[in-house]
Formats: C-alpha cells, structure tokens, sequence
C-alpha cells in the first residue's frame, strides 16, 4: 500500500477553508457544531466518502460513517473503524481533528488501489461535538456512540443561547436516526497530531499511545466582601481575589511536588478566572475558577483535588472568606488495548516507518470508544507543540508518513 501525500493535502486544506478566519500567522478555522461552517464541513466530508465508495449514514447526534464493504469482507463481521472529528475550538489549527478523519479515508483508498482483501468492513467516522466548543460536552458523540451519553440526553443539551442540539444538527440537516454503536467494532484506531514535542524531540515520526489521561474539571468559588479600594483599610479586608491568587499557587505547588515523588506525569492548571465586581478601585468581592487536573493514574488525580481543597480550608481560616469547590467532570484514565498497539508497531516496522510509546496528555474520542472495544491511539509530530492556535502545524511528510502506519495498521486488523 501507498498513500497519496496530494490528496491527504488537498482534503484537509480544502476542509481548512470552511470557517476560515483571518490570521497574521498560520492558518485558522472556528468549526462549530451546527454552524454553516459546519454543515460545509459535513458536506465535503461526505462528497468524499461517496466519491471512495463508501456507503454513508448519519446517526442521531450527526456522527457520520462512511462503511467500506469489498467483495473479501463478510458484510455481517464486526467493522474494523478508524477517524477522528472535524469541529474545532475558535480559532483553532487546521490538523486537529481533520488529519484523523481523512488518514481514516485515505486509508480506505489505499486499500482499494492495492486490491487488498480484508475479512472485514472498514468504517471511516467523523465524531461530532468533540472539542465541546458549542454544547459544553466534549467527546460528546463518541461518548453518544459508546453509550457513556443517551442519545435523548445529548439531543437536549443546550447551548449558550439555549438552543438544543437536535435543533442546530436539523439546521444543517444532520439529525439523523439511530446511535452509532462503537461496541458492535472488532478494532478502533485513531490519528491524530500529538499537540505536545516528545515526537519532535526524539526525531520519531510516530507515537504509539499506551494511554489517555484522565481528565478532572473542578469549580470553583471563593466569596469575600467587595468594598471601597480607597478607605477598606488591609487589615480589614477579604479580598477573594488574593484567596484565588494563593489558591492557584497553592495548586502549582501540589502537581510541581507531585511529579517529583510520584507520578511525572500529572499536571494541574487553573485556567479560568471571574472576578466580580472587576473595577480597578473596588477589592475583589468573588472569584469563579476552573481547575483542569490530568494524569494516567487516578489516585494521583484524587490526591491533587484533596490537596486543593485542603488549599481552600486553609484560605477560609486565614482570609475569613467563604470556599467551594464542585468537582463536575471526572473522566477516568483509559489504557490502549495491547491489540491494537501491537499492530501498530507491526505497521511500522512494515512501512519502515519508527514508532515510539508514550501516553497522551490531551482527551480524545478514543479514550470513549476504548471502553467498550479495542481501540489504539497514534500521533503524528506537531512543530514546536503548539496545538489550538493557527500556528499548529504538521509536515505533510509526517501526515503520510503516519497515515502509511495508520493504513497497514487497519490493514492488519480486518485482515486477521
């Protein structure tokens, strides 16, 4: 097999210019779930499916799968699957997602112009909502598609304006029927950039993920008393800002000596900060802030959201203001299936191509379809690791390179 570098190129070029932005550096798009951005999105990606081949369905939260099924394959086996998203955070880069979905069907084509003849359908998928841009849901179809999220539930999410998603994805007429069942696949696999240096670190051209981290969300809230910046003398004061100040130190140093005694691979970011009233001459009254705590392990997880509340205990005594803190997204972490690793290995070796273990810092649809069947993970390079920026950037070798690994992986599975 052999994969074309021009058409890979063509498709996620073509795909950068719905919601395009404007930009000094890099290229940019704002892809959101049921925009017109969107539905163009949608649209090509379907163009493509058909032009390949491939049989296309649409299920009810607008997960799209284009079904190879040659002549070899028994149409009743479990699919081997493979894809990624096409939606994107604002003014995000043009790999992160689209790379996966059209190394999907670049694969498929491979395999047809090299008349291989799988046991088994390849399914080419495009999960919707995974950055969680519009529906504050990330992985919301795969988690649709893995039965982590009823269909009716997530058909009712709202956006910020209190439109319903079966409402945006019957705007663009990608409401469809059903669920997709990721369970009923024999093997998953996923590309995707690896939004981080180590590939480019060690000159490896590919990553074989050996896990997902976890991911931890937490809300949360300290109330002081706002006053007048001028008379509030400093004794006087609860100033919530300066508890949410300690706070996010506090934080810094729990995951900084985490790391150093237990787990290198833990991170902890206070990301998010509303302070009310926000006047330059008024003390801080309240603070929201979001906590993101990642790791393999979940013990070191937990470990980091005791320490913070421990941190906010502390504050309470000290400051005289009021803490809480809600810890409302628990995503535990997921292994990849020795299967599925191993095969890419396999592929690797067979293309000539390196490879290299590593765990994945960043969520992925992956980490859901995981659950309920054998899934794998590869990354391709990002320069400088800069991800959900214009300036993301892979080298078209790199996507080939990795899409050739991605191929005689798939190959692989629906062939044994």
């Amino acid at each position: 097999m052999d994969v074309s570098v021009e058409r890979l190129r063509d498709d996620i070029e073509s795909t950068a210019e719905f919601g395009a932005i404007d930009v000094e550096t890099g290229r940019g798009r704002s892809v959101f779930t049921g925009s017109e951005a969107d539905e163009r999105t949608r649209n090509y990606l379907v163009s493509r499916l058909d032009e390949a081949g491939l049989t296309t369905s649409v299920d009810a939260v607008g997960n799209i799968v284009g079904r190879w099924t040659p002549e070899s394959a028994d149409p009743a086996a479990p699919p081997v699957a493979a894809g990624s998203h096409l939606d994107s955070v604002p003014e995000g880069g043009i790999f992160d997602g689209p790379l996966g979905v059209y190394a999907g069907l670049e694969a498929v084509r491979a395999m047809q112009e090299c008349d291989l003849r799988p046991n088994r359908p390849i399914d080419v998928v495009c999960f919707t909502e995974e950055e969680g841009t519009r529906f504050d849901t990330p992985l919301l179809g795969s988690k649709v598609a893995s039965g982590t999220l009823p269909v009716d539930e997530a058909l009712d999410l709202t956006d910020d304006r209190g439109e319903r998603l079966a409402d945006a994805l019957s705007g663009i007429g990608y409401h469809g029927e059903d669920r997709l069942a990721a369970e009923e696949w024999d093997a998953w696999l996923e590309l995707h950039i690896e939004q981080g240096t180590r590939l480019e670190d060690r000159d490896v051209p590919v990553g074989v993920v050996t896990s997902i981290t976890g991911i931890t969300h937490c809300r949360v809230e300290i109330s002081g008393e706002a006053n007048h910046a001028g008379t509030t003398p400093m004794g006087g004061r609860r100033d919530a800002l300066l508890g949410a100040a300690e706070f996010a130190l506090d934080v810094e140093d729990a995951a900084t000596e985490l790391v150093e005694t237990a787990s290198d691979t833990a991170v902890a970011t206070v990301g998010r900060t509303d302070v009310s009233p926000n006047g330059t001459n008024v003390v801080p009254g309240h603070v929201e802030l979001g906590l993101d705590i990642r790791d393999v392990d979940a013990s070191s997880m937990a470990y980091l959201v005791r320490r913070a509340r421990e941190s906010l205990a502390r504050i309470e005594r000290e400051r005289g203001v009021e803490t809480s803190l809600d810890r409302y997204v628990d995503i535990q972490p997921v292994a990849m299936s020795d299967r599925c690793r191993d095969a890419i290995h396999a592929a690797g070796e067979h293309t000539d191509v390196g490879t290299v273990d590593l765990h994945s810092g960043a969520g992925h649809d992956t980490m859901e379809v995981a659950r309920v069947t054998d899934a794998g993970l590869l990354f391709a390079p990002s320069r400088d690791g800069i991800s959900h920026n214009p300036r993301e950037w892979t080298e078209w070798a790199d996507c080939a390179r990795a899409t050739r690994v991605l191929a005689a992986g798939l190959a692989r599975l629906a062939t044994s």
